[in-house]
């Protein structure tokens, strides 16, 4: 057995698990396939990377439901050697779940910590530590190029908007952002635990970056979106931000910035650091 080297201390872990149910259908399922871990099921309908979704319906795991609230039947046929989830999303269901398989609930860190403890967890530590070179390498060669001119970043809902902050809880995409230079603005910027903001249409006003990257999600079925992408760009106050006015507003796919799950997301992101805010000749 293992400990949980930071999460839900004294959990034991068993040493190299090959029945593993990931309650987290973004970061942790997302990992856990890049690493090649042997997951059975997890919340399929609920995530959001197209070649995610591929991989597990190729592997074929099974689904075990909504992502806030799985089914334990479902979880028990399985015969799970582990659980992984998140202590957010899924501390209410610990007890039940602990009945059933180890579990191992994640509290909020950086993602490169995850995948690090994700990787010895599952024996893949030496992989991890290659595919996380490759990307501190390209981070580094990005940032030489970065300038200090602002970019805001900003999702759109069909009940206002999302401002996922800078700063030391950033969600993961934000942090790929600020790992790669790249300057968010005073007002998308702090130095508490804070995640996000919720402006209404009046205070979009503050996204005063010289770019301006927007992610639509109406909800977990995409159909929706280009309906809703489409009245937010004609609104007028839509229309004054600086980066609609220069032309540098930029829609950004949602399965990376919403559905983040691993490396491949991480070189997705400074690809479009690479496309929208650096100024390649």
């Amino acid at each position: 057995m293992v400990s949980s080297g930071g999460a839900d201390a004294g959990v034991c872990i068993p040493i190299a698990p090959q029945r593993i149910v990931a309650l987290d259908p973004a970061l942790t399922m997302g990992i856990l396939q890049e690493l090649g871990a042997p997951v059975v099921g997890a919340p399929l309908s609920a995530i959001q990377e197209p070649f995610v979704r591929e991989a597990a319906r190729r592997s074929s795991v099974s689904d075990v439901g909504h992502p806030l609230q799985p089914s334990i039947e479902r979880i028990i046929a399985l015969k799970p050697d582990l659980i992984v989830g998140s202590a957010e999303m899924h501390g209410r269901m610990r007890d039940s779940a602990s009945r059933i398989a180890p579990t191992l609930l994640i509290d909020q860190m950086d993602w490169t910590r995850q995948y690090r403890l994700l990787a010895e967890i599952t024996g893949h530590s030496d992989k991890a530590q290659a595919a996380l070179d490759e990307y501190e390498k390209r981070v580094a060669e990005i940032r030489a190029r970065v300038t200090a001119a602002p970019v805001s970043v900003v999702r759109v809902r069909p009940s206002g908007f999302h401002v996922y902050l800078d700063g030391p809880s950033a969600y993961a995409p934000y942090a790929v952002l600020r790992e790669a230079g790249v300057t968010r603005t005073a007002y998308e910027t702090t130095s508490d635990g804070a995640v996000l903001k919720r402006p209404d249409w009046e205070e979009i006003s503050a996204l005063e970056g010289e770019v301006l990257l927007y992610v639509v999600v109406s909800g977990f079925d995409p159909a929706p979106d280009d309906a809703l992408a489409a009245s937010t760009v004609a609104n007028p106050l839509w229309k004054m931000l600086p980066a609609v006015q220069t032309g540098r507003a930029h829609r950004v796919d949602r399965a990376t910035w919403m559905g983040f799950h691993g490396i491949a997301s991480a070189h997705r992101v400074l690809d479009d650091v690479e496309r929208f805010v650096l100024k390649v000749p």
